[in-house]
């Protein structure tokens, strides 16, 4: 009972306090800092991490939490739209010490059969349309190989 516990706390995504910035992974803590640069850079910009900006989620399916830096809550005083845009916001995913980022307008995470599943709603192009299409994709950790695995599916 409680290892089923543990399994569904550290399976849901949970908002985690950025307040400071020096506790965030090292590959988390630079991406900030360049947000922070550039935004000081447009204007002299006061830049802020809001709530949800750090999340701390099982990517992979050990059962431990894994991070994610959502630029979506990003914030800058002298530039509304400075971290996303049409296509969405950049989200970084830190698994173990592998680093990787995604432009997308929302993701999840989910159990199909023995794999994590990372769902990811990304921009109409990625599947042949334009902005407003529907897309998204779907991608797994590959634990031999340390890296996202997804694929294109091919409907008949």
């Amino acid at each position: 009972m409680a290892a089923a516990l543990l399994a569904t706390i550290t399976a849901l995504p949970v908002p985690a306090f950025a307040s400071e910035i020096s506790e965030l992974p090292e590959k988390l803590r630079e991406k900030v800092v360049q947000a922070q640069q550039a935004c000081s850079d447009f204007e002299d910009g006061q830049f802020s991490l809001e709530w949800g900006a750090v999340t701390r989620v099982d990517l992979d399916g050990d059962l431990r939490s894994d991070w994610v830096l959502n630029e979506m809550f990003f914030t800058c005083s002298s530039a509304v739209s400075l971290y996303c845009g049409t296509g969405g916001c950049m989200s970084h995913f830190l698994v173990g010490d592998e680093f990787a980022s995604l432009l997308n307008r929302g993701w999840d995470v989910v159990d199909l059969g023995p794999n994590r599943v990372l769902l990811t709603d990304v921009h109409g192009s990625q599947c042949g349309g334009i902005n407003p299409t529907p897309c998204v994709t779907a991608s797994t950790w590959d634990k031999e190989t340390a890296q996202w695995r997804s694929t294109t599916a091919e409907w008949e």
